[in-house]
């Protein structure tokens, strides 16, 4: 099959059947004219468009958990459904066919992410030169099954339970940290890079404009919308100073430090804090040893706690730190529509018609 590209250069490419030739000429000249052709000789497959850019995002100087994700994405899901596949040979029914798989093997989250990646790689390499188009722009998975799982915050009768305890431990880091996350909604990351410079006890409010990451390295937010200031309550400032009080002096002035004055890490915050505060006062899991709550599950409370007292949603999503109004309802939608009963509305309706007509 010979022809000629969009750049006017004379190409040709060999096939076993005339049929089969005939098919590729009919898709080639179609790509010539919209300007989307690439031969197979300029192009390259997805394991080196995957690797160069990795070396991209690393050279950008993101976080290595966050490489290490990336990372993950493409050695385990994507390179072994087409790391060997050209990007010239690429159509939109392939990756179409690369995401039902990812569906039906990870969840649903998961394979977002995947094809999330796989969309990134692809756009470098058209930037790059190695291809026309990205094929994969396109591709989306279909809407959620209805049915899905809903976020459920930490009842209010296990949250009264904690907070006595908070009030009653000897560990003062326990307690401060417990208190904070329940009434904040700060991300564990943002609570163990949290210094004593962004606390105004006086004033009663922290600002988060730092976080630590998995390995311990304390960087920004990992969005614009992480900065934001929170208010405190009278219990959490309570619990703060009282700590401040024991809190051994550090280099990063932690407000959280681990024993040898590092960032703590989510492990040892879990297991030798969080863990046994909840443990020691019977909040456990279906085994008596393990606490039943998380650090996010307290910060889905805290969320909770705001939908209950009428906040409106985009104050919540500025709490919260969601980088969009969207995500602050796909994650707590249902608890906006619960926080008013049907009854209350049919009232509300009843008193706005008579107060009209009087």
């Amino acid at each position: 099959m010979d022809y000629t590209d969009q750049a006017g250069k004379r190409r040709n490419k060999q096939f076993k059947r005339k049929k089969e030739a005939e098919a590729w000429e009919l898709k080639a000249r179609s790509e010539v004219v919209s300007g989307v052709h690439t031969p197979d000789s300029a192009s390259i497959d997805v394991t080196s468009a995957a690797r160069l850019w990795l070396a991209t995002v690393r050279d950008a100087d993101r976080e290595p958990t966050t490489v290490g994700s990336y990372d993950q994405h493409i050695r385990l899901h994507i390179l072994p459904k087409c790391g060997n596949v050209r990007l010239s040979q690429l159509t939109a029914p392939m990756v179409k066919g690369y995401l039902n798989g990812w569906l039906r093997d990870l969840s649903r989250p998961m394979a977002v992410r995947v094809l999330r990646t796989f969309k990134a790689i692809l756009t470098n390499a058209r930037d790059e030169g190695f291809v026309a188009q990205n094929v994969a722009q396109g591709v989306k998975p279909a809407n959620a099954p209805r049915g899905k799982r809903k976020v459920k915050p930490p009842s209010k009768a296990d949250l009264k339970v904690i907070l006595k305890a908070v009030k009653d431990t000897d560990d003062r880091k326990a307690a401060a940290i417990v208190s904070l996350t329940i009434f904040t909604g700060m991300r564990a990351s943002e609570l163990r890079g949290l210094a004593w410079d962004s606390l105004d006890l006086n004033g009663g409010t922290v600002e988060i404009e730092q976080r630590a990451d998995a390995k311990g390295t304390v960087g920004p937010p990992k969005s614009e919308a992480g900065y934001r200031t929170i208010p405190l309550s009278a219990l959490v400032v309570k619990a703060l100073k009282e700590w401040r009080l024991e809190c051994p002096p550090n280099g990063k002035n932690l407000v959280f430090p681990s024993e040898s004055g590092r960032v703590l890490s989510h492990t040892v915050l879990m297991k030798d804090l969080v863990g046994p505060l909840q443990v020691a006062v019977g909040i456990t899991s279906s085994d008596p040893n393990k606490p039943r709550y998380t650090m996010h599950a307290f910060r889905h409370a805290a969320a909770s706690l705001w939908i209950e007292q009428k906040l409106n949603a985009k104050k919540i999503q500025t709490l919260m730190g969601h980088s969009s109004i969207t995500v602050t309802f796909d994650t707590y939608g249902h608890l906006f529509e619960d926080a008013e009963s049907d009854a209350e509305v049919a009232n509300a309706i009843e008193r706005a018609l008579f107060d009209d007509a009087a």
